[in-house]
């Protein structure tokens, strides 16, 4: 068997809604009922070999090729399989994922990894806006599972995240960790203003110290054996925190404007 590939063979106008292109909705189907699903695009309804070039026929393995950042919702709730991208994203990758892989080689837009709550998304490339960070309407963002961002991203970071862990090798934007619920966001590289804004509860780990707001509270120099079993946690992970193995952190409490239960850690 090979990889069931859909390889985009048009520039599409309006955005596309990949989330019936799921290993748990094509599981079984036979080739010309997967070329008959139908994507909404704006108004329209687009059969699914109208907008790719369909090969393969292990639905358990997907590979997205040539794809662009008007392709949104891939990997939508989905359960179990892998699905592989090459080339960019649009917004809602992997939104309420509950298991899985999504292995994305280039950019994706806003709001990935939204209401994940199992499973991995490794993005090898940058991400948009409110990454891991609750939609419109929901008070939990990022549940659970593992999101590993070889590049920079956006704002509001982790907004609203509940549970799992989020590393990210480059940069990101203002408000990190912003109304953070729990989890663990890991930051390599340096962190715009307002880190940790409405923090309640959760652990932001970051290797620069940031410009920090007055309700986040300096704790002192500590050492935390704690972090030697994250880290150890870290080190089957396919991302540059797997070398990591200090303990010694500048920590800081807050935000102590509500509840203070949160803790930003700069390793030294």
């Amino acid at each position: 068997m090979s990889a069931l590939t859909f390889t985009l063979k048009i520039q599409p106008r309006q955005r596309v809604d990949l989330s019936p292109l799921t290993p748990d909705n094509l599981a079984g189907k036979p080739a010309a009922e997967i070329a008959a699903i139908e994507l909404y695009s704006g108004k329209q309804k687009l059969r699914a070999d109208t907008v790719f070039d369909i090969a393969g026929d292990d639905a358990s393995n997907i590979v997205i090729a040539n794809s662009c950042n008007k392709l949104d919702f891939i990997g939508h709730g989905m359960k179990t399989g892998r699905i592989s991208i090459h080339g960019n994203a649009g917004s809602y990758l992997g939104l309420q994922m509950r298991n899985g892989e999504i292995v994305l080689h280039g950019d994706a837009d806003a709001f990935a990894a939204s209401g994940l709550s199992g499973g991995l998304i490794h993005i090898h490339g940058n991400v948009g806006d409110f990454l891991a960070a609750a939609i419109a309407g929901d008070k939990q963002g990022m549940k659970g599972g593992t999101v590993i961002v070889t590049g920079n991203a956006g704002e509001r970071v982790g907004d609203q995240m509940r549970r799992g862990l989020l590393l990210v090798e480059g940069n990101v934007g203002s408000y990190c960790a912003s109304r953070m619920l729990a989890g663990t966001i890991g930051v390599f590289g340096a962190v715009g203003e307002y880190a940790g804004y409405g923090m309640r509860h959760g652990t932001l780990l970051l290797t620069q110290t940031p410009a920090l707001h007055a309700t986040i509270q300096d704790c002192g120099l500590h050492t935390l054996p704690f972090l030697s079993l994250m880290f150890k946690s870290f080190s089957n992970l396919p991302t540059k925190f797997a070398k990591i193995n200090k303990n010694r952190v500048q920590r800081y409490a807050g935000d102590l404007a509500n509840d203070g239960k949160g803790e930003i850690l700069v390793l030294q």
